[in-house]
Parts: C-alpha cells; structure tokens; sequence
C-alpha cells in the first residue's frame, strides 16, 4: 500500500517521469528560486 510519503523511487524506478503536475511544480519552484534539495524535500521526489 503507498502512503503519501512514499519516495518516487521506492515504487516506480528511475526511467519513470514525474506527471506533468509535479514537473511543471518543480519548474514553478525553480523560477520562485528554490534550491534543488527543498524543491525533492518539498514534493518527495529524488534529486
């Protein structure tokens, strides 16, 4: 069973890609000028 905590890795591998939410989050955070490590904290998803 996943839980909301549930790393990115842990169940789908590394060739999986992010959905099309989570990757144009992670480019509203890189423009708002978070650094790489609060942007996988924040969303739970590797480096």
């Amino acid at each position: 069973m996943l839980t909301a905590s549930t790393n990115i890795c842990d169940t789908t591998g590394r060739s999986q890609e992010l959905s099309e939410f989570k990757r144009n989050t992670v480019i509203g955070c890189h423009l708002c000028n978070k650094f790489i490590c609060e942007i996988s904290l924040l969303l739970n998803i590797p480096r």
